[in-house]
């Protein structure tokens, strides 16, 4: 064949190309390129592993089900006698459709709830329990009450060794130990998987169970004895894991979903939760059972917060588009009335009272942060801070640091927002290449000043640190 002959669209086309190779080889545009990629940090994270269930070999012979129609057989028109048909359950009806097969009525053992990689988490419980011992033998010390400490913004700084997945999922709920010796992060997942992670240990394990059928909504670790921690969930359980028992006791369980828990310092026997369509209910461990039920809200509760200083005012956010404070002193027994009453557009998922208590910050879904000061709440601002997280992402809520100078809060670009509540805006954001997710759920360590915990819906936990 004869060759084929370039006409002078192809040959202008042979010489741009050959100019372009010739500008990117004199610019060196492509060894560029390469180190650039090749000096990528990579992130490696500490992570929980699962050990797939061995399926036992079965004896019996797999017998391989056709239908009649893929045989080419015709139907059995003879139907089913009314004797048959009689002695078939009722669907409808049938016990086996409404019993929830994933739930545990009554004391779930801890090793039963065990599904983290090793074929037994009796490390992690002598280990909680020798904690607990040691600071019940130092006398412990209660919380931020004992804290105060202004944080340098610029110091913070997030370091490799300090990210690890610690549950599968959505974080839905996270906290740090109380504890001053020990940097444990407890994190609660969409699927009702609790991890632990002790931040400062070596090896980096993560120790995972399955105590809830649903998304954990609070957790709670006792100040006065670190191996008991409170968990509660969507499913309408609360649940005690109790690491000397070896069990994650029931506490409590509702048909009514449970969408936020919380207790006043230095309150052992009572719990707050929130439940249902806007209900608060008080139950007193003393009694064993509920003390206190009243209609707050008329749509969910997100969170409950108390006062510092004051065990009996509290703060409550609801989806209904409100945040309201509270004093327990003046409720009956079937009402209570708002003390105040703090609207925004759309719902507020958070409303926290600052270390002092002197300040109450909210976050709502009508992207803004509300910021109240002042005796009766009365000096207010709102800093615009875009909440829209959807569907796949836990919800953001401001949280405050270790005094009343700034909140975090997550942001869609991967980053944690920090509010100046003298300033009113956001002064700065943190920021790392090793941040693969958006941290949503935060919260910050009650000895530590400048260490600041953030959970995604990957399951990851960040650990910021304050150089």
């Amino acid at each position: 064949m004869a060759p084929h002959k370039l006409n002078d669209y192809e040959r202008q086309r042979l010489d741009n190309i050959r100019r372009n190779d010739e500008m990117m080889a004199a610019l060196k545009l492509h060894s560029k390129a390469a180190s650039l990629i090749s000096k990528r940090p990579r992130v490696t994270t500490k992570s929980y592993v699962v050990k797939p269930e061995k399926k036992p070999k079965s004896e019996n012979p797999v017998v391989i089900r056709r239908s009649l129609r893929t045989r080419g057989i015709p139907p059995d028109c003879k139907g089913l006698d009314a004797e048959t048909l009689d002695s078939l359950p009722d669907l409808h009806n049938s016990p086996a459709k409404t019993k929830p097969s994933v739930k545990t009525l009554g004391p779930l053992p801890m090793s039963d709830a065990y599904t983290g990689d090793d074929d037994s988490d009796r490390q992690f419980i002598e280990s909680i329990v020798g904690m607990a011992k040691k600071e019940a033998q130092e006398g412990g010390l209660d919380g931020r009450d004992e804290l105060r400490g202004s944080l340098e913004i610029g110091s913070m700084d997030l370091d490799p060794e300090n990210i690890a997945r610690v549950v599968p999922g959505r974080i839905t709920a996270m906290r740090f130990f109380p504890s001053i010796s020990v940097k444990m992060v407890v994190a609660g997942s969409k699927f009702g998987n609790l991890g632990f992670w002790n931040v400062g240990d070596d090896e980096g394990r993560v120790y995972l169970y399955h105590p809830h059928p649903a998304p954990i909504s609070g957790i709670l670790v006792q100040s006065y004895c670190l191996s008991k921690i409170y968990t509660s969930c969507y499913d309408g359980f609360i649940r005690l894991m109790d690491a000397e028992k070896e069990i994650f006791d029931l506490v409590y369980s509702s048909d009514d979903a449970i969408y936020s828990l919380h207790q006043p310092r230095n309150e052992a026997n009572c719990l707050y939760f929130g439940e249902g369509r806007g209900g608060l209910t008080v139950w007193d461990n003393r009694m064993g059972k509920c003390s206190s039920s009243w209609v707050l809200h008329e749509s969910r509760i997100n969170t409950i917060d108390f006062k510092c200083g004051s065990p009996l005012i509290l703060a409550t956010s609801s989806s209904d588009g409100t945040a309201c404070t509270w004093d327990l002193r003046y409720a009956n027994a079937d009402k209570i009335t708002a003390l105040k009453t703090l609207t925004h557009k759309k719902a507020v998922h958070s409303a926290y009272f600052s270390p002092s208590g002197c300040c109450l910050a909210t976050t709502s879904l009508d992207d803004t942060i509300g910021i109240y000061g002042g005796a009766d709440l009365e000096d207010a601002a709102s800093v615009y801070h875009y909440n829209q997280t959807g569907r796949w992402l836990s919800t953001f809520r401001a949280t405050w640091g270790w005094d009343d100078s700034y909140l975090f809060i997550g942001n869609m670009k991967r980053g944690v927002d920090v509010v100046s509540t003298s300033k009113r805006k956001v002064v700065t954001t943190f920021q790392s290449p090793h941040i693969s997710a958006i941290p949503c759920r935060f919260d910050a360590h009650p000895y530590e000043v400048g260490m600041l915990a953030g959970g995604t819906s990957g399951g990851q936990v960040y650990i910021w640190t304050s150089r």
